[in-house]
Parts: structure tokens; C-alpha cells; sequence
């Protein structure tokens, strides 16, 4: 019999749909296939992403027992890298950083530098949260 999904798996199901999509978006940015409206909708991706992935990262922890002194996207990051869950703080707190000012300008310049670290950079961060959560998630579904 099947447990019931923690909260952290159902957000954990949202992750792994943005990441898939950003995903799909890079690789149709590295083949040439997008135009600068497709761009804007890469940025949009990364932006959902990266919020879905401090949220569950949350979560998970939570679900771990750990009591976070506030709750903001760089405390939550913290406490991943010393929960050993994320390794690269620096591209996680720049991929945040971005995330904010992509969400509030709109600077054209901007978004090709940040389309770059999302491909060089951003996307590996994503992954290892992808592949570490999906061994979580599969031994919570023997329990």
C-alpha cells in the first residue's frame, strides 16, 4: 500500500515539470529555434523554476525536521547546502538574484547574459536538486 504523497512530493511533481520545460527551452535555444518572444518565455520558465525549486527545497527540509529561523529563499538555500541536498551556493544565490531582476525589468541585453548562466549554469543546479530529490522521493514511496 502506497503513502500518502508529503507535501514536499506534490511540489516536488510541480519541480520536475518546470525543470522539464526549461530544459526543452534550452535545448531549443542551443539549436537556434528561438525568437525573441521564446526568449521571454525561457526567462518566464527559469523564473517558475527557480521559485518551485526554494519552495520544495523548503519543504523536503522541513519534512526532515529542520526548523528554519525565517523563511527566505537565501536562509532555505543555507540550509540546503549544510543539509548537503545542493553544492553550489554561489550559482544558487546568483540564479535567485537573476530571478528578481528578470521578474521586475525588462532589459533585452539582460536576457541573453542570463539565458547564458541559465544554460551554463543554472540548469546544472537544477538537475543535481532533480536527481537528488528523485532518490528521495522513490525511497519515501517504499515506506
Amino acid at each position: 500500500m502506497m503513502a500518502e504523497k508529503q507535501r514536499w512530493q506534490y511540489r516536488f511533481d510541480n519541480f520536475k515539470r518546470a525543470y522539464f520545460l526549461l530544459q526543452e527551452a534550452a535545448e531549443r535555444h542551443q539549436s537556434g529555434e528561438l525568437d525573441q518572444l521564446a526568449k521571454e518565455g525561457m526567462i518566464q520558465r527559469f523564473e517558475y523554476c527557480t521559485e518551485l525549486a526554494w519552495n520544495t527545497i523548503k519543504d523536503y527540509l522541513e519534512s526532515q525536521n529542520v526548523v528554519f529561523k525565517q523563511i527566505t529563499p537565501r536562509a532555505v538555500l543555507k540550509e540546503a547546502i549544510a543539509a548537503n541536498l545542493i553544492s553550489n551556493g554561489e550559482d544558487w544565490m546568483n540564479a535567485l538574484d537573476a530571478r528578481n531582476k528578470m521578474s521586475h525589468t525588462y532589459d533585452v541585453k539582460r536576457f541573453d547574459a542570463v539565458i547564458e548562466k541559465i544554460e551554463t549554469r543554472y540548469l546544472n543546479c537544477f538537475a543535481e536538486l532533480y536527481e537528488k530529490l528523485s532518490v528521495a522521493y522513490r525511497g519515501d514511496d517504499d515506506a
